[in-house]
């Protein structure tokens, strides 16, 4: 068995052997409505352990970008709530949105500043910890244009894990890359995950990276975005794009994906 379809816990809540856990993430209701436009959330309840990795995945437009806004704090719901009881969460953007004037390693310092860091030495150290974290040791000098599209998406996840929280939400942000680097930063990404022991909710509209990356795949609808189903994945990692139990749980979510985008004419 690679995948459980979850069906019979409650909207809401994330079960194990021995019963709910808490939760780095707990949306309870939620909806979002922009001024003059038609819902892009409805109803959404969804809870993401402490150091689960859930994917968000859906068509183009089904409000996935916007539920993860809602997390971030970037944004307020029309309704419903969003908990994050550790107070805040980390943010990663589809592109790594680094400041060109900077280096690298003034681009996580100025991370750690805001963090409330105040000494530059201690600054200096962590920022060349989180470097060779991500493997870009020797890096610091380096500016965003003399670095490849994957080693800016390093300093920007460096930059993110910077931030010390116990929730990373990634918007997308392997969607540009070429397949052979965007397969390397999987694996970084998992190695980070499992010593780092974060929480992760990470967005995507490629059903393979979703089931490649994470335990669960949490399904929405078109607009308006509502949990259409959730697939409990219980292929063991290291897993790789092209394994068969990818290739196979793929197959049947893209399936289901192809029925909501019928359904909703999108």
């Amino acid at each position: 068995m690679t995948a459980t379809v979850e069906t019979s816990a409650p909207p809401g809540t994330v079960t194990s052997a021995t019963g709910t856990t808490p939760a780095a993430v707990r949306l309870s209701g939620v909806g979002k409505t922009f001024p003059g436009g038609a819902p892009v959330l409805d109803g959404i309840d969804l809870t993401v352990a402490p150091g689960e990795f859930v994917c968000l995945l859906g068509a183009s437009g089904c409000g996935k970008s916007t539920l993860l806004n809602l997390v971030a704090d970037l944004d307020a719901p029309s309704s419903g709530t969003v908990e994050v009881p550790s107070g805040r969460a980390a943010l990663m953007f589809q592109e790594s949105a680094l400041f060109p004037w900077l280096t690298a390693g003034e681009n996580i310092d100025l991370a750690l500043r805001l963090r409330g860091l105040s000494r530059r030495r201690d600054r200096q150290a962590e920022t060349e910890r989180l470097l060779d974290l991500v493997r870009l040791r020797g890096a610091y000098d380096k500016r965003p244009h003399q670095l490849s599209g994957g080693m800016r998406q390093r300093v920007a996840l460096a930059r993110a894990l910077a931030q010390d929280t116990p929730v990373l939400l990634m918007d997308e942000p392997f969607a540009a890359l070429d397949a052979i680097t965007r397969d390397v930063l999987h694996e970084e990404l998992i190695r980070l995950w499992e010593a780092t022991g974060l929480a992760v909710l990470f967005v995507t509209h490629n059903v393979r990276e979703a089931v490649r990356l994470g335990q669960r795949v949490v399904l929405l609808s078109s607009r308006p975005g509502r949990v259409a189903q959730q697939w409990r994945v219980d292929i063991p990692q290291p897993r790789r794009i092209e394994d068969k139990a990818v290739a196979d749980l793929s197959v049947e979510i893209t399936d289901h994906l192809r029925k909501e985008i019928s359904r909703h004419g999108r």
